[in-house]
């Protein structure tokens, strides 16, 4: 775009970014925070948490909002080399900004659990289930993105029966939500003597973390607890508790299974956690094909419907099914170069 459109873009932007109220909301909770008792509130962390999403959102529009100014200036001192390098920062920060205002679902701001599973297929999908955490994996560092890999089950002969990280990443949920889907592989099989084509599933979901103050109404007597001996490597602090949990949700019948954390408790927090992340996501989901019904353009939401084609023999080729985008640097993808196929999405959708 030329400089004097990006400039009204970026005071559209910052006009629709409602940047004084932000700024407004942060000084009330920093003046908040310095009362007595404030620690004692159970949605303290909540808050705190909050307020660093916001410094962080505001200190990225008032860059926007400096370097549109600067830009201004050196377009009317006809300063050539310093409009180029002010509009090519100035360019990237607005794209940023403008991306996460596309991100405005319930739940598009919330860090996020993301979990790998084989399809059927045995070692091959195993395999290629431990090839998708590793693209995961390094999509996340790419980012710079601060993730916990919270647990893993290794298959018997090679690959994961299941991998689950948790991204503490404002926006996580909205960028990755677009990744739950099963995932298809071909290529020549590595576990066959005679190198034939070989066609694997993963399954990826995508959920988001929720806050204390969410509106996710869960009864106790709608829950079914059992606890069972948590397995582990064996020595004296393994299998001398019942620390590994099994939470159903009886309407729903969704049932969390939880063993990473060593005392009952913290699988019980868990498992509690999971259940609250599931149910925002069925919600979300209703609201979703509701929304596409309306417009005519319903589609099935569940999670295992096929999004992506990995094609790695007799040729090389990546395509998302939704948005038609495609490549053959299959490579690179695999190690994590994601952003063509994640940001493709998210303009999809809102389209």
């Amino acid at each position: 775009m030329d400089y004097e459109t990006l400039i009204a873009n970026c005071h559209k932007l910052l006009l629709d970014s409602k940047l004084a109220e932000k700024k407004a909301s942060i000084l009330a909770i920093e003046k908040e925070s310095e009362q007595a008792g404030f620690w004692q509130q159970d949605s303290a962390q909540q808050k705190m948490q909050w307020l660093s999403s916001l410094q962080k959102e505001v200190k990225a529009l008032e860059k926007i909002e400096q370097l549109a100014n600067d830009l201004q200036a050196a377009i009317e001192l006809e300063l050539s080399e310093d409009t180029q390098a002010i509009t090519h920062n100035l360019e990237k920060l607005f794209k940023d900004a403008e991306l996460k205002q596309y991100l405005s679902g319930k739940y598009d701001r919330s860090y996020a659990i993301l979990s790998i599973h084989p399809g059927q297929g045995g070692t091959e999908a195993m395999d290629w289930a431990e090839m998708i955490k590793r693209m995961y994996q390094r999509y996340f560092e790419r980012k710079a993105w601060k993730y916990r890999f919270v647990s893993e089950i290794r298959g018997e002969d090679a690959g994961i029966k299941e991998a689950v990280f948790e991204i503490e990443e404002d926006y996580a949920y909205g960028y990755l939500k677009g990744e739950q889907g099963t995932h298809r592989l071909v290529r020549q099989s590595p576990f066959n003597a005679d190198n034939l084509r070989q066609t694997s599933f993963a399954l990826v979901e995508v959920l988001p973390i929720l806050d204390q103050q969410n509106d996710i109404e869960i009864k106790d007597v709608d829950l079914e607890w059992n606890f069972t001996r948590a397995g582990g490597a064996g020595g004296q602090s393994v299998n001398k508790t019942n620390s590994a949990v099994e939470l159903t949700h009886i309407p729903s019948g969704i049932t969390i299974k939880c063993r990473e954390e060593r005392s009952q408790i913290q699988n019980r927090e868990r498992a509690m956690k999971m259940l609250k992340a599931k149910l925002a996501k069925i919600e979300e989901e209703k609201f979703e094909n509701e929304l596409q019904s309306a417009k005519g353009q319903h589609q099935n939401a569940s999670w295992g419907t096929q999004i992506r084609n990995y094609v790695l023999h007799p040729y090389q080729l990546i395509k998302d099914t939704r948005t038609q985008v495609e490549t053959s640097q299959s490579g690179e993808v695999l190690d994590g170069d994601l952003d063509q196929f994640i940001l493709s999405f998210i303009h999809y959708r809102k389209s």
